[in-house]
């Protein structure tokens, strides 16, 4: 299994040698319109047999990587960052560094902003809670 497999928790498919838009449509949940938007952007490359698009075990990988990189908030800059350091060829070390040293920073971030929510709903539930007791401030 790739390293990018392995990052993004998906299960290897040694019962096929390719996969249609279809097939990945179908197993990912996307449209075949964004699987055609991330090859545009150059983050998949199907091999293209006439017009049909053929998907290898990489790209099935990598498009794993892509939703895993949305579904927490990177942007797919961010993400073609990280997917194309596994062919730097380092054993991917400097892949797997990257990706902890983004993950982190995006960890610090949400939590941040998870605190910032926290203490917007305790100010709101507050103020709530003194118009409640004071339907009818004087001096509002």
């Amino acid at each position: 299994m790739s390293t990018v497999a392995a990052y993004a928790a998906i299960e290897p498919r040694r019962d096929r040698e390719s996969f249609s838009i279809s097939d990945l449509s179908a197993e990912f949940d996307v449209t075949p319109r964004a699987l055609r938007f991330y090859e545009d952007e150059g983050l998949i490359s199907p091999e293209r047999r006439g017009t049909a698009r053929i998907y290898s075990h990489r790209d099935r990988a990598r498009l794993a990587w892509i939703l895993r990189g949305k579904r927490v908030g990177f942007s797919l800059g961010e993400i073609r960052e990280m997917i194309d350091l596994y062919d730097v060829g380092d054993g991917r070390n400097t892949q797997r560094a990257v990706t902890i040293d983004r993950c982190r920073q995006r960890i610090a971030l949400l939590e941040a902003q998870k605190r910032d929510i926290d203490a917007a709903i305790a100010e709101l539930d507050d103020f709530v809670a003194l118009l409640d007791t004071n339907p009818h401030p004087k001096d509002a």
